[in-house]
């Protein structure tokens, strides 16, 4: 079957990947051949090479004489846009510049980081002490809850009276809640964390089938709280967990590092002073007070069932 690769698909994952990795050659462009030239110039053998490599997931000698060439005709319309965008300034200006500075940033900043790390691999014992650090921070209990949202303190209260008269909690949902789980009866399903505390202490307070008797307020309105059931909660074991782990122990070397970085620079930040030509007696711009948040459509989605 023959294999075609769209110019568009093959740029972009190009582009997912220099903003991800860099090359492995370490030759300058001008050591490798030339493959093709374009209005002078030149497309190297290690960038077709790396092109391909990326695109496929083969080496140029691992693919037919038809794809090579697919991929290579890729490049050379690629370039030709580029040298059009070039000559209209494109590249220069607006948004386009912006990108590219912030691809070039991406690229750089992956490249410090892979160098950097590359003699710097995670020990068992650190990667062990994240993960314990961790595992101590959970919370024990996991709540399998229903919640009805309303708007207003008042409100919640009258639909509590309405519980306390013997309504079902799943039928007052249907018809009071304003989350979309109310087509589930209120049910958000278990909660391991993540959510607002006072929702998870207003849980860890209850029986399986007693709803809390005062509303929890969050930023997303007031909840009348019922829990269904709990469970402990057990952390996934180490050996499962560890490459999340390692790639956090990772993470937290390079922070320290660009944090050294930051220490031993001399920065200016200059963002608050007025704008050139701006009237010299001109006030700061005053600090805007965000006003109180309004209550969304729906509280976030709660954790899947499991």
């Amino acid at each position: 079957m023959t294999h075609y690769f769209p110019r568009f698909v093959l740029l972009a994952a190009i582009l997912a990947t220099l903003c991800a990795c860099q090359p492995k050659s370490s030759a300058p462009a001008d050591a490798s051949p030339p493959v093709a030239t374009v209005n002078g110039q030149v497309i190297t053998r290690d960038f077709f090479e790396f092109y391909a490599k990326t695109a496929t997931g083969k080496t140029s000698a691992e693919l037919t004489p038809d794809i090579r060439n697919r991929l290579l005709d890729n490049l050379i319309k690629a370039e030709l846009v580029a040298q059009e965008a070039s000559r209209q300034g494109i590249d220069k200006s607006g948004d386009s510049a912006y990108l590219l500075e912030l691809s070039r940033l991406n690229v750089l900043e992956q490249a410090v980081s892979d160098r950097y790390l590359k003699d710097k691999k995670p020990t068992d014992a650190e990667v062990r002490s994240e993960y314990e650090t961790e595992v101590a921070g959970m919370p024990k209990t996991e709540y399998h809850a229903r919640h009805i949202l309303v708007a207003t303190e008042p409100f919640a209260e009258k639909v509590i009276q309405r519980l306390d008269r013997g309504e079902k909690f799943e039928d007052l949902a249907k018809v009071e809640s304003m989350d979309p789980s109310k087509n589930n009866g209120g049910d958000i399903g278990w909660l391991r964390g993540g959510m607002p505390p006072e929702i998870m202490n207003a849980l860890a307070g209850l029986k399986p089938g007693e709803y809390a008797k005062k509303p929890v307020q969050t930023q997303y309105g007031w909840h009348i709280l019922q829990l269904v059931e709990s469970r402990p909660l057990t952390p996934p074991p180490f050996e499962q967990a560890k490459p999340r782990f390692e790639q956090i122990v990772e993470a937290k070397k390079f922070k320290s590092y660009m944090d050294e970085l930051m220490r031993d620079a001399k920065v200016t930040k200059t963002l608050d002073q007025p704008a050139p030509g701006a009237a010299a007696s001109a006030a700061p711009a005053a600090t805007a007070t965000p006003s109180a948040q309004s209550v969304p459509a729906s509280a976030p989605a709660a954790p899947a069932k499991p």
